[in-house]
C-alpha cells in the first residue's frame, strides 16, 4: 500500500486560506445582518415620523376648535336673561382649561420637531444602507467596516431615538449643531502629525490648502449662520410657547367671571379675545411648525459640522497612502457643498488669501 505524504507547508497554507474564507464569510454575513436592521430602521422611523406629523395636524386643529368654541360660548353667556345661559359660561370655562392643558403638553413635546427628527433619522439610515451596499459591491468587508457601521447605527439612534420618552430637550439653553455620527479618531502621537508624505494618491499641497480654506469658511460662515438662525427661532418658539397657555388661562378666568357686576365687561373681553388670540398663537407656533424649523437649522449646522470634521480628520493623517484618494475626496466635498470642482477650488483659494477676521459674504454651501 502506497502512503501519500502531504507537505506540511501546503497543509498550513490550505488551513490559512480556509480560515480567511471563513472570516470573510462571517464578515459578509454580519454586514448583511446589519444592512437588514438598517433597512428596518428606515421603515420604523418613516412610520413614526408620519404618525407624529399627524399628531401635530390633529392637535393644532383640536386646540383651535376648542378655543374658538369656548370664545363663542363666552360671548353667548353674556346675552340676557341669565339662568339658562349659565351652561355656556361653565362650558366655556371648562373648554379653556382643557385647551390650556393641551397647550402645555403640545408645547412640551413639539410634535412638528419630533416629526422632523424622525424624517432626518430615516434619511440618514437610508444613506447608511446605501453605503453598506456599496461596501458589499466593491470589496469583502473587514472588521473595521463592521465596527464603523455599528458605531454609526448607534450614533444615529442616540441622536434620534424612536421612543417618545424620555424626550430630547426641545428648548436647550445652548444651541449646538446636531451630532449623529461617532467621533472621528484623532491621531494620538504628535510625531504622526508632522512630516510624512503629502504628495501622491491624488493629494498635493494645493489640494490640502484648498481643503483647509473650506474648513475655515465652514466654521466662520455656514455653521455660525445656522446656529445663529437656530437661536433666533428658539427664542421665538419660547415666546409663543409661554404666550399660548397664558392666553387660554386668562380667557378661562374671564369666562368664569362673565356676568359679575364689577368686572363683567372686562371679563367678557378677556373670555372672547383671549380665545381668539390663543388660536392665532397656536396656528403660528404649531401650524407654522416653528419647532420643525428650529430642528432643521440645527440639522443643517450638523451637516456642515460633519463635513468639517471629515476634512479635518483626513488632513490629520500625514501619510497620503492611508487617506482616501484626493481627487475622489475633493469631488465628494464639492458635491456635499453643491459646487463644481472649479468653484470649490476658487472658494479654497479665496479663503487661503483672506485673513481669519475677513467679513466676506461667501458661504461654502450652496445646497441650502
Amino acid at each position: 500500500m502506497t502512503t501519500t505524504h502531504i507537505p506540511t507547508e501546503k497543509c498550513s497554507t490550505t488551513e490559512k486560506t480556509t480560515t480567511r474564507d471563513d472570516d470573510s464569510m462571517a464578515s459578509l454575513t454580519k454586514l448583511y445582518a446589519i444592512a437588514e436592521a438598517v433597512s428596518d430602521r428606515v421603515e420604523m422611523h418613516t412610520i413614526i415620523g408620519e404618525q407624529r406629523n399627524n399628531w401635530n395636524f390633529l392637535l393644532v386643529s383640536s386646540i383651535n376648535a376648542i378655543t374658538l368654541s369656548a370664545a363663542t360660548m363666552a360671548g353667548l353667556s353674556a346675552i340676557p336673561p341669565g339662568e339658562p345661559l349659565l351652561a355656556f359660561k361653565l362650558s366655556s370655562t371648562l373648554l379653556y382649561l382643557v385647551a390650556t392643558g393641551l397647550f402645555m403638553v403640545v408645547n412640551k413635546i413639539q410634535p412638528s420637531q419630533l416629526a422632523e427628527e424622525q424624517r432626518n433619522a430615516a434619511k440618514l439610515f437610508r444613506h447608511l444602507h446605501t453605503q453598506i451596499q456599496t461596501i458589499l459591491a466593491l470589496r469583502t468587508p473587514t472588521l473595521v467596516d463592521l465596527n464603523d457601521v455599528m458605531e454609526r447605527v448607534l450614533a444615529i439612534e442616540k441622536a434620534y431615538p424612536l421612543p417618545l420618552l424620555p424626550l430630547l430637550e426641545k428648548f436647550p439653553e445652548k444651541v449646538e449643531p446636531t451630532k449623529w455620527w461617532p467621533s472621528y479618531k484623532r491621531l494620538q502621537k504628535q510625531e504622526q502629525q508632522v512630516g510624512g508624505q503629502i504628495e501622491g494618491n491624488g493629494w498635493s499641497r494645493e489640494l490640502e490648502e484648498e481643503m483647509k480654506g473650506v474648513i475655515r469658511i465652514l466654521k466662520r460662515k455656514d455653521i455660525a449662520e445656522y446656529v445663529r438662525l437656530g437661536k433666533l427661532v428658539l427664542k421665538v418658539n419660547r415666546i409663543l410657547a409661554s404666550l399660548g397657555p397664558s392666553l387660554t388661562g386668562v380667557a378661562a378666568v374671564g369666562a368664569a367671571l362673565v356676568g359679575s357686576p364689577s368686572v363683567g365687561q372686562w371679563a367678557l373681553l378677556a373670555g372672547v379675545t383671549g380665545g381668539a388670540l390663543a388660536s392665532v398663537v397656536n396656528t403660528l407656533e404649531h401650524g407654522g411648525q416653528v419647532g420643525m424649523v428650529f430642528e432643521l437649522f440645527r440639522n443643517c449646522a450638523g451637516f456642515y459640522h460633519l463635513l468639517e470634521e471629515s476634512i479635518d480628520s483626513t488632513l490629520m493623517e500625514r501619510e497620503v497612502d492611508k487617506r482616501e484618494n484626493g481627487e475622489l475626496f475633493e469631488m465628494k466635498v464639492a458635491l456635499h457643498l453643491g459646487r463644481s470642482l472649479s468653484e470649490l477650488r476658487a472658494l479654497g483659494s479665496l479663503s487661503s488669501s483672506s485673513s481669519e477676521d475677513d467679513n466676506t459674504s461667501e458661504f461654502a454651501g450652496k445646497l441650502f
